[in-house]
């Protein structure tokens, strides 16, 4: 009888070897692949929203992960929506980067290619269970997911459902990969190394923290989100005021979502003006320090009164995650140099940090939200799931000593 540990290797190989298969298969196959997802997607809608309503019933009404545990019916034809959204998008694998001859005779080329098997460690969130199969089946990768407990039934399902489809294909199944939502199973997708390519936590600071401090593999850090806008002296009160409760209340447990809100002193006299539309749904404001920093995750906001635009970027470079930061101001001057100096993934002027994501930046579905430097930054899309490969040609040139 095997033991957890023996078939979690196991699982992770059959991945591994999935991703051999994968490199293989024309853009036909795979689009033809993710549009029998969808639609077996919204064909099974009955079933998939009765076993995420069991996972569902297990939270309290409080808890900050249950609207991103929920599933509805419109939510899970956005889920077939998005995946056939993905079809759509040009071919990334086999794009020529770079092309030249050299005086040696070689030539070389650089193209874009599967990065492999990729992991993915994330939370009570099942949206990200497809997403991320879809966009790593797009681009030729394998992908081994390892939910959050709470979204376990949820996860399982709909697993379940793209592995069926990826049989009828003619494709490996272990190409969508689940492991069971335990603490071993963590650990060994975090030291999976030689079978994982790339790791992706995507969730809760903690989560992602405990991810980079433990693995053995590569990790793309994603998600964690203290997201702030500051509004400048000049800026349009009333506009502002709609921008800042889009950014706040549109969808408080998700990751680009207000956390702070910085206002210049010149108008220290208009917050109650600009809070007014969060208030009236029920956001609360905190001013203490101790506050700022807080991914609320939930109808609450940070308050700073700042006295000038350096004020302002210092606070985001001490309590910043680097993730998504916002001016509303009518100052192209402040404007610019907010977009230079802020170090984010994405700098947005008089507009809503709730922008932020895959489908409203033309990408299609998002694997996370990259909020580190290397290789991929912001909204990841098809071309964050590949790397390249030189491929040199030439007529039996030899090098000179």
């Amino acid at each position: 009888m095997q033991t957890d540990l023996e078939m979690l290797s196991n699982q992770l190989r059959a991945a591994r070897k999935a991703a051999r298969h994968l490199v293989t298969c024309d853009l036909a196959t795979r689009n033809n692949t993710l549009l029998k997802i969808a639609t077996t997607l919204r064909a099974n809608a009955a079933l998939i929203l009765s076993e995420n309503a069991a996972d569902v019933a297990l939270l309290s009404d409080d808890d900050p992960r249950k609207d991103r545990l929920l599933l509805t019916p419109s939510r899970v034809n956005a889920l077939a929506d998005a995946v056939e959204a993905v079809t759509r998008l040009p071919e990334v694998l086999e794009e020529e980067l770079e092309h030249r001859v050299m005086p040696s005779g070689i030539e070389v080329s650089r193209i874009r290619v599967p990065l492999g098997a990729i992991g993915c460690i994330y939370e009570a969130r099942p949206n990200v269970t497809v997403d991320v199969a879809t966009l790593c089946l797009r681009t030729g990768n394998a992908v081994v997911l390892k939910g959050g407990r709470e979204a376990d039934r949820t996860n399982r399902v709909l697993v379940a459902l793209m592995r069926a489809v990826l049989v009828e294909q003619g494709l490996p199944e272990a190409a969508v990969t689940l492991l069971p939502p335990t603490h071993e199973a963590a650990e060994a997708l975090m030291t999976a190394e030689g079978l994982i390519d790339a790791l992706i936590p995507r969730g809760s600071a903690r989560l992602i923290r405990a991810v980079r401090e433990k693995a053995r593999v590569p990790v793309i850090e994603t998600g964690a989100g203290v997201c702030h806008i500051y509004v400048h002296a000049d800026a349009d009160v009333v506009q502002a005021a709609q921008i800042i409760a889009n950014a706040k209340t549109r969808r408080v447990s998700v990751c680009n979502a207000l956390d702070c809100l910085l206002v210049h002193r010149a108008l220290a006299n208009q917050v109650d003006a600009l809070l007014a539309p969060c208030r009236e749904q029920g956001v609360g404001v905190h001013e203490a320090p101790e506050d700022w920093g807080t991914e609320w995750l939930s109808m609450n906001l940070s308050l700073r009164i700042v006295d000038s635009l350096d004020d302002a970027l210092d606070h985001i470079d001490a309590y910043g995650s680097g993730h998504s930061e916002a001016i509303l101001t009518r100052d192209e001057v402040a404007a610019k140099r907010f977009c230079r100096e802020v170090d984010a993934a994405c700098v947005y002027v008089n507009t809503p940090t709730s922008f932020t994501d895959g489908g409203e930046f033309g990408l299609g579905a998002e694997v996370g939200i990259s909020t580190q430097k290397l290789h991929a930054r912001g909204p990841m899309g098809l071309a964050a799931l590949t790397t390249s490969k030189w491929i040199i040609r030439s007529n039996g040139a030899l090098r000179a000593k």
